[in-house]
C-alpha cells in the first residue's frame, strides 16, 4: 500500500557532502512526520533527525550543525543534506514516514520504512 524508497547514498571522502532523498508513495493522504535513522555494522539503529509536516525539526547531537533535514509535503518526499561528513557517519541510512493512509473507506496512521541506502565516508 505504501512504498518508501531512499536514494542518494554512496562513497564520499571525509569532509564531503551527500544528499539523501526519501520518496513515499501509495495510498497516502498526508505525512505527519519523517525521520532518518542510521545503523552502522555491529551497532543498533539510531535516530539521526526528524521533521514534522509544519517544518519543526530535531537532530541528534552527533549531527547538529552538519546535517539538515527537510520535507516537501506536496511530493511526500524528504531529504537529508549531509555536510562535513566523517568516517563515523558510515552506515546504512533509513527513512521512516509516519503517514495517514486510506484503504477503501477506512483511514489509519502507521510507520513505513524504506530499505535503506548505504553511506560510506572514507579516503
Amino acid at each position: 500500500q505504501v512504498q518508501v524508497v531512499e536514494s542518494g547514498g554512496g562513497l564520499v571522502q571525509p569532509g564531503g557532502s551527500l544528499r539523501l532523498s526519501c520518496a513515499a508513495s501509495g495510498n497516502i493522504l498526508s505525512i505527519d512526520h519523517m525521520a532518518w535513522f542510521r545503523q552502522a555494522p555491529g551497532k543498533q539503529r539510531e535516530l539521526v533527525a526528524t521533521i514534522t509536516k509544519v517544518g519543526s525539526s530535531n537532530y541528534a547531537d552527533f549531527v547538529k550543525g552538519r546535517f539538515t533535514i527537510s520535507m516537501v509535503n506536496a511530493k511526500n518526499t524528504g531529504y537529508l543534506q549531509m555536510d562535513s561528513l566523517k568516517p563515523e557517519d558510515t552506515a546504512v541510512y533509513y527513512c521512516l514516514s509516519h503517514a495517514l493512509i486510506h484503504n477503501g473507506s477506512s483511514r489509519r496512521t502507521d510507520d513505513y520504512w524504506g530499505q535503506g541506502t548505504q553511506v560510506t565516508v572514507s579516503s
